[in-house]
């Protein structure tokens, strides 16, 4: 699989981007960075990009760079947690729905008709706002936003793949139902499903910082992109590159999984693998 990903031309771009965030994402949670992001240097205010801080330092005096890591770190944990999540239980809600049919698929397809009928964004801030802000409310918001993707991403092939002969096989030789949605159902569903997941992530990382940057989901004093982004808002003209490398790290972060995602879209779906053949 590291083979074909690495062979692939978005493969190697998106697999080295997301590769370095993981790294920069480790060091931030372990406090492996060149300052402490908390620390405030007053004398050294606003200081531009230098050897001693290399983005800079905010209104507070502190490291940029230090505080970038950390809010990497930050938002991988929750987007990393909240597709976590809503991966378990779209697939959950997929598959039971996929196997059982009638009144159970009819119910669980109705709720998740009525979450997708809101915007992502909006009905995380409705669930925020119920709530309160925080940090584990923003990867409770995400996960439920994304919960009905995987749930319809699971549902229509395992509906399909039901009614095949191996599955009927493995019924008329006495196979049990657990049996039957892990072994036959689950695993020819992987493929979807590590897409979706690489693809959510992307998502999720964006919504994380948009409710940071509303104020709603990591609380100061702790470091996240969406917040560095709110902070920089009045001092763009003076100090821009406190809204600059936030905002390329949002970026280059997205189009990092993005590009992994259709690698991986490519290298799994059997007809591009004929087609390129």
């Amino acid at each position: 699989m590291l083979r074909a990903i690495f062979s692939h031309p978005s493969g190697r771009i998106g697999g080295a981007i997301v590769l370095l965030y993981v790294v920069i994402a480790l060091l931030g949670l372990f406090d492996l960075t060149p300052h402490d992001p908390l620390q405030q240097y007053r004398i050294d205010r606003l200081k531009a990009p230098s050897a001693v801080y290399w983005m800079g330092t905010d209104l507070f005096g502190r490291d940029v760079a230090s505080r970038l890591m950390k809010g990497v770190g930050q938002s991988f944990l929750v987007g990393i947690s909240a597709v976590a999540i809503a991966s378990v239980a779209g697939t959950v809600l997929g598959l039971t729905a996929a196997w059982f049919g009638k009144l159970w698929d009819g119910l669980v397809m109705r709720v998740m008709d009525v979450l997708l009928a809101f915007p992502a964004i909006l009905l995380a801030l409705l669930i925020i706002a119920i709530a309160g802000p925080g940090t584990w409310t923003s990867v409770a918001a995400i996960a439920i936003v994304y919960t009905p993707i995987f749930t319809r991403v699971v549902r229509g092939p395992a509906l399909s793949i039901k009614s095949r002969e191996f599955v009927d096989a493995a019924r008329t030789f006495g196979s049990s139902k657990t049996y039957i949605l892990t072994r036959h159902l689950l695993l020819n569903l992987v493929a979807p499903l590590t897409v979706q997941v690489t693809l959510a992530l992307a998502w999720s990382l964006l919504t994380e910082a948009g409710l940071s940057f509303l104020g709603l989901g990591t609380q100061p004093p702790a470091s996240s992109l969406g917040l560095m982004l709110a902070d920089s808002r009045n001092l763009m003209e003076k100090a821009p590159w406190l809204l600059i490398f936030p905002a390329i790290a949002i970026m280059i972060s997205i189009l990092g999984f993005n590009l992994l995602g259709d690698a991986l879209r490519d290298i799994l779906d059997p007809k591009t693998r004929s087609r390129t053949a």
